[in-house]
């Protein structure tokens, strides 16, 4: 399985970790403390992964090597997971979850306490790390994310020049446009949604705060309306509907294949695809085996600028934790730590360093020489988005919604683009008034 970063955050957020609490709801404290001496940890651990992919082909065990000459005396194994979510919380009905995982979307934050030790005070780990906010609980850090990764569009570059587009569209008007004059003077797709492999839509959502490089955009969805005039998933709802309605996209969203549109994005068979910076390597690596220059893969911002600025959101993969069931805290913590600090992963991702003063990947040098502001969302009103969200049976980060929107789009669905925004909205304020009361 592929790296499916912008959905593995979002992929629970439809719903709350219903029936978990079971061994795994122990209220019980634990910490998982940074070991002092490699020499003296020991223990063999269980890291669980969605990397199918890094596990198949060796990667994760030439990491573990590699972390071996420096604690020689701890053995990883690695379980990966096809259908992380799914199968992590039904094992999070018992202790058996692995002794380091990544936290599913699934899980309310309120209730990491429960289920993972303690990584140490957001006071003291802020100062070395970004995105501890993502994870603090009651001033206590329960997740390290080893990269940071942007939401943004994986194109091709070779096929937007010979459409006559040589730089970003400002807005999403211009956007459309180019995607016309990609239809008109190429031979490619415009744009390609994944619509059947569902996850890629919910990356979506992750406009929210681009548009208006607006820091407290996950504030705001817990306290007005996300599709209200102007707001963001307004702005990038409205820009999806329209890609389908004008048919810049494939003519059958249902026969989309995820794995096959790697090599023809590549190929400049697929013009551009909505993803993140996770993406960029992959489409590189599809682009080095179908024999064509991996150098024609670009990444590029939502079409939106503040102040003359393209503004990108900066957040965190996966963040790793500790399952406060395990018997070798010491010996995970030290995973975590290493794979974070010193394994390369983020390089060899071309992804953000989630290390405070790192260089951006070479990647995005596009970024800094446009003078794109990045920006970190605060994520204090995280856990209340996540109960309306439920309560409003949205699903802002599920598939399900997005869907329809297409379906709507090419006319697969009855009804209007504002009937159907409107709707959401008036789901979404609704369950802001009964959200957490109970």
């Amino acid at each position: 399985m592929n790296r499916r970063t912008l959905a593995a955050l979002a992929a629970g957020t439809a719903l709350l970790l219903a029936g978990c609490t079971g061994t795994g709801g122990s209220t019980k404290a634990a910490d998982a403390k940074a070991p002092d001496d490699p020499s003296k940890v020991t223990g063999t651990i269980t890291v669980l992964t969605q990397r199918t992919d890094l596990v198949q082909d060796g990667t994760m065990k030439r990491y573990a090597a590699a972390f071996n000459k420096v604690y020689p005396k701890v053995k990883v194994e690695f379980q990966a997971l096809t259908n992380y979510e799914t199968e992590v919380k039904i094992r999070m009905n018992t202790e058996n979850y692995g002794d380091v995982l990544m936290i599913p979307g699934v899980i309310k934050k309120s209730d990491y306490p429960k289920f993972f030790a303690s990584l140490g005070t957001g006071t003291e780990l802020s100062k070395k790390y970004r995105f501890t906010g993502f994870t603090t609980v009651g001033g206590k850090v329960y997740g390290q994310s080893p990269i940071g990764v942007m939401p943004g569009f994986v194109y091709n570059k070779r096929v937007w020049k010979q459409a006559g587009v040589t730089r970003w569209p400002t807005t999403p008007a211009e956007f459309i446009a180019d995607l016309r004059a990609i239809r008109t003077r190429t031979a490619a797709t415009p744009y390609y949604t994944n619509y059947a492999a569902q996850w890629p839509l919910t990356s979506w959502t992750f406009v929210n705060g681009s548009v208006h490089c607006d820091p407290q955009a996950t504030t705001k969805l817990a306290e007005g309306d996300p599709w209200a005039a102007g707001a963001d998933l307004r702005v990038g709802d409205t820009m999806l509907y329209d890609i389908v309605h004008d048919g810049l996209a494939e003519n059958d969203p249902t026969t989309t294949n995820w794995e096959a549109s790697k090599a023809q994005l590549a190929k400049g068979k697929i013009a551009t695809q909505w993803l993140g910076t996770w993406a960029v390597v992959q489409f590189q690596d599809a682009a080095k085996k179908a024999g064509v220059d991996p150098d024609d893969i670009g990444f590029m911002p939502f079409p939106a600028q503040t102040d003359g600025k393209f503004c990108a959101v900066v957040g965190p993969d996966y963040n790793q934790a500790v399952n406060i069931h395990s018997a070798h805290k010491a010996a995970a913590r030290a995973w975590i730590d290493w794979f974070t600090d010193k394994s390369g992963y983020d390089r060899d991702n071309l992804a953000i360093s989630p290390l405070k003063g790192a260089s951006l990947p070479a990647v995005l040098q596009p970024y800094e020489d446009a003078g794109v502001k990045l920006i970190e969302l605060d994520d204090t009103a995280g856990a209340r988005v996540k109960l309306i969200d439920s309560a409003s049976e949205v699903g802002i980060n599920a598939p399900d919604y997005r869907q329809k929107l297409v379906d709507l789009a090419r006319g697969a669905r009855s009804g209007t683009l504002d009937g159907f925004l409107d709707d959401l909205g008036g789901k979404w304020t609704a369950a802001e008034k009964t959200a957490g009361t109970s």
